[in-house]
């Protein structure tokens, strides 16, 4: 009995949740309805967020342009030589990174381990995305809110004061977006892949997916009018999405409770993480 459950139901001068709409990118590849990373019903959503002059957010939980560089001949993907995880592309600075040391290094011309010139990328993150948008809607102002783009002194104050100031009418970011920020005229949020959250190798991925997720679609609507939430997922069906959508958490606790039991995971046993470090 060391913790309790505190609910609330409302939201603080009665505004209403938003209504959270699961769009399935699998059937829009299919039906050709897809621009980039963008689907139809994303677009039609955007644009007329930006007719009504409203703004816009959209998330996408990963910074640089790409996670992953291949060769497209011998499959070969540039890995840090630290940690061994792969570098991840920041396309403006043409630089591979380990979001994990920092070590950094020009992207290659060729591919080290072939030698031949095609290199490829695979996956987005917020870089590739603001990118895009700014293709697809070049009359909108649009910014990026990230490690990234924050790493100066008042980096974060002044993208979150020009966005209040309606200076920005779409702001890509990642999970920097999610947490405690009040915005008046946010009516559309989109996340743009909620896969990559779902499937991170981790036992608390679902809950912090259902956590994340719901927090993100707390930032639209938060005055008189109801804000639209659209998350973008090759599995529109996968249960945790379900709950989102209803704003399910007793549900979404009962399943992933049951779930921990039965595979022997916190908070019925212990964990202790041993690492080490040379």
């Amino acid at each position: 009995n060391k913790y309790g459950l505190v609910e609330l139901h409302k939201r603080f001068g009665d505004s209403q949740l938003p209504d959270i709409e699961l769009t399935d990118i699998k059937d829009k590849h299919k039906r050709k309805q897809m621009q980039g990373h963008f689907s139809d019903r994303l677009m039609e959503q955007i644009q007329e967020s930006l007719s009504l002059k409203e703004q816009v957010i959209l998330f996408q939980n990963r910074r640089g342009y790409s996670p992953v560089v291949e060769c497209r001949s011998c499959g070969n993907s540039p890995q840090c030589p630290h940690c061994d995880v792969s570098l991840t592309y920041h396309m403006y600075n043409t630089q591979l990174r380990c979001h994990y040391c920092g070590y950094h290094q020009p992207l290659p011309v060729t591919c080290p381990s072939c030698g031949n010139p095609g290199l490829e990328t695979k996956g987005f993150g917020t870089e590739q995305i603001e990118t895009e948008i700014s293709e697809l809607f070049p009359n909108a102002r649009v910014a990026r809110l990230d490690l990234d783009t924050t790493r100066g002194k008042h980096g974060f104050y002044k993208i979150i004061s020009a966005f209040e100031d309606r200076e920005i009418d779409i702001l890509v970011g990642t999970q920097m977006l999610s947490k405690g920020l009040d915005f008046d005229h946010v009516s559309l949020v989109g996340i743009m892949n909620a896969d990559n959250m779902l499937n991170f190798p981790d036992f608390r991925a679902h809950e912090r997916s259902f956590q994340l997720m719901t927090q993100v679609a707390g930032r639209a609507g938060r005055t008189n009018k109801r804000g639209k939430v659209i998350i973008q997922t090759f599995n529109p069906y996968h249960q945790i999405l379900q709950q989102i959508s209803i704003y399910d958490y007793l549900g979404m606790y009962l399943d992933q409770i049951n779930e921990r039991h039965q595979f022997q995971y916190p908070p019925f046993v212990r964990m202790i993480k041993i690492s080490l470090k040379h």
